[in-house]
């Protein structure tokens, strides 16, 4: 090691980084010499990682473990916590929900409070993954957590990347996880301690979601949180995500969108659902899920879809048990969201810093650039549920297009005209300037 004079300082920036300077004895201030890199490497032991997170507010208090499988997480004290779920999540840039719940500033403080929690903490578990399948329009993830537990269970989310996938990608998606944080906290979003098992934060601008407390454990809650958050990366490479659900018909692959009940009341579609999680990435290359699926190996992912099926729920009879429709109507229809006279708006009450209408347009130029038939199904037909074998034979027959042509509703009838009436009145109030294309 060089030696340091009196006039020189040696400071060492976390982990094999060191800086020489010289003390000018005229303005007092200090002149870089020259930086040294010291080897520093071994289990837990990385100054490139140290620098990299360092980029991100955590300083490393003495190790940070990098992208460990689940034997070595294990090893270090991970296991299987209770699962949580319906937790808030408070998001800064949500479209869907209209104006943001938290601030600006409430975000900076909560993330300077979280950055350094985890700084204090002796280890640090890093976790580097992305969201959505196809390498050429996912969002790479970084989460860092104080908890190996944590780190365990958001592994099996996300999808495995290349080495230094992340550090090379131009914007990455940050994950802070503190487990171990001041319940008092939450006192920066005004929460009080109505919120004792941790809640979820994210800001779409800085690409950041920070999870407190247990809410590690809300599975569907981190899913949400990191499909909002990578929304925008992934719109901005040419993806589409869409709430849909992947099915598997042999060497096919269909794309259901359907509300959570209705996957749960037809357990005959349960053996073709490559992934049970609504979150699909529809792009030119493909439609593949956003999050893993446990399914090994499965051939269908890659896959451009054979047909979009938009399952609604109409009692009166007014919408055909089932019918083939224009890339125009399956807009319409994947915008309003009917559900026996209930709407949600693109088939998901979820949080989305993108307008529905403009998931709607994105939508109707992929049906129509992919060639994707598209068909709506009645799953209660004139109030009688259709039967769980019915719907699979359906599904299954948009494959091949062996389905009679059936128009939504007479034109002369009434009901049909009610039934109009009511989405272009809801539509009408929720959105501007919808395309003369969108049709019933």
């Amino acid at each position: 090691m060089q030696k340091v004079s009196s006039l020189e300082l040696c400071t060492i920036i976390s982990y094999g980084v060191v800086v020489f300077s010289t003390l000018l004895p005229r303005s007092g201030e200090r002149e870089l010499r020259h930086c040294s890199f010291i080897s520093l490497q071994g289990p837990g032991v990385s100054y490139y990682l140290n620098w990299a997170l360092a980029g991100r507010g955590v300083l490393v208090k003495d190790k940070a473990f990098h992208n460990m499988n689940s034997s070595e997480l294990q090893m270090h004290g991970a296991k299987t916590e209770e699962s949580l779920s319906g937790l808030p999540i408070h998001v800064r840039g949500n479209a869907v929900g209209g104006a943001s719940q938290i601030s600006k500033a409430q975000f900076g403080k909560l993330l300077k409070q979280v950055t350094t929690h985890i700084s204090s903490v002796s280890n640090v578990f890093v976790q580097d993954g992305a969201i959505g399948l196809s390498s050429k329009c996912d969002a790479k993830v970084r989460v860092i957590s104080d908890n190996p537990s944590a780190a365990l269970l958001l592994s099996n989310l996300i999808w495995k990347t290349p080495a230094r996938a992340v550090s090379h990608d131009p914007s990455p998606l940050t994950v802070y996880i503190a487990t171990s944080i001041s319940p008092s906290t939450g006192e920066i979003l005004d929460l009080g301690s109505q919120e004792s098992n941790g809640f979820l934060a994210v800001d779409i601008e800085r690409s950041s979601l920070i999870v407190c407390g247990k809410a590690f454990a809300d599975a569907g809650g981190i899913k949400d949180a990191l499909a909002a958050l990578a929304a925008p990366v992934i719109s901005a490479r040419g993806g589409l995500p869409v709430s849909a659900r992947p099915l598997a018909f042999g060497d096919s692959l269909i794309l259901l969108f359907a509300f959570e009940d209705t996957i749960k009341s037809y357990t005959d579609l349960q053996e073709n659902l490559i992934s049970a999680d609504a979150g699909v990435v529809l792009s030119p290359h493909g439609a593949v899920p956003l999050f893993q699926t446990g399914v090994v190996g499965a051939p269908n992912m890659l896959k451009s879809p054979a047909s979009a099926i938009f399952a609604s729920a109409d009692c009166s009879g007014v919408l055909p048990s089932v019918a083939k429709l224009s890339p125009g109507q399956a807009a319409y229809h994947f915008l309003a969201g009917y559900q026996d006279g209930k709407f949600v708006p693109t088939y998901s009450s979820s949080p989305s810093p993108i307008n529905p209408l403009e998931l709607a347009k994105a939508l109707l130029s992929h049906l129509k650039d992919g060639k994707i038939p598209s068909f709506l199904i009645n799953v209660n037909d004139g109030g009688r549920p259709i039967a769980g074998k019915d719907l699979a034979k359906i599904v299954k027959s948009t494959i091949s297009r062996d389905i009679p042509e059936s128009s939504l509703g007479s034109p002369l009838d009434p009901k049909v005209g009610e039934l109009k009436g009511r989405y272009k009145s809801f539509l009408s109030s929720k959105f501007q300037k919808i395309p003369m294309e969108f049709t019933f």
